[in-house]
């Protein structure tokens, strides 16, 4: 048993990172699976529930821009955390100036898609699914969301609406190519140590079927 849902997302700039890029970020040429489902659980997200991108909607034609950017070359490692919760203290601060580095990047821009998920209960889960649709209807109708939804990137801040069977019809770009290989999303089946699969993406007159997460490669 299951729902579907479709939301209409929009940005000035997206940035969804090709894995094989390793020093520079360049993003594919439309958004990723992942980062479809990302903005349906930024809105929705519960244990008991799964969701599934079906489909992808592109609004406006594909464009790219190189930007530099300011970034941070470091995070605070896992063990100082760990050794300061044991401890009760420690110093975990992390100083901008001294980790600052400026990064290249190749992003989209002006960016719009609808995005077509299908929400339903996780295995072994009673609730009635009922429950959490009208309660990710009522959020995406009022445009409330958990976290701020974004386009691969968290500065990248994400518009969004519910479309509904009153909302105004929108056509995809009239644009086929092939996309070649792109990330469909992370198996978590180890938890620690989680692997990403692949699919073979190929956008018709601007839309992109993705095919169940089951069929994607490692």
């Amino acid at each position: 048993m299951s729902s579907r849902f479709c939301l209409e997302v929009a940005g000035p700039f997206a940035c969804f990172t090709r894995p094989e890029m390793k020093v520079e970020r360049v993003s594919y040429d439309v958004i990723t699976p992942s980062a479809a489902r990302a903005v349906f659980e930024s809105i929705l997200w519960k244990p008991a529930i799964r969701w599934r991108v079906q489909r992808i909607e592109v609004l406006r034609p594909i464009r790219f821009i190189n930007l530099r950017r300011n970034e941070v070359s470091a995070v605070v490692s896992t063990r100082n955390v760990q050794q300061a919760m044991a401890a009760g203290t420690g110093t975990l601060g992390l100083y901008i100036e001294d980790e600052r580095q400026q990064r290249a990047g190749y992003f989209l821009r002006d960016v719009a898609y609808r995005l077509h998920a299908e929400l339903s209960l996780a295995p072994g889960c009673a609730e009635p699914l009922v429950k959490y649709t009208e309660m990710f209807t009522r959020r995406a109708s009022k445009g409330q969301c958990v976290n701020q939804p974004y386009l691969g990137c968290r500065e990248f801040a994400a518009d969004f609406r519910l479309v509904t069977g009153d909302s105004a019809p929108a056509t995809p770009i009239p644009d086929t190519r092939e996309l070649g290989w792109m990330l469909h999303d992370l198996d978590f089946s180890r938890p620690s140590d989680p692997q990403p699969r692949f699919f073979n993406a190929r956008m018709e007159q601007g839309v992109i079927d993705v095919p169940p997460f089951e069929e994607a490669r490692g």
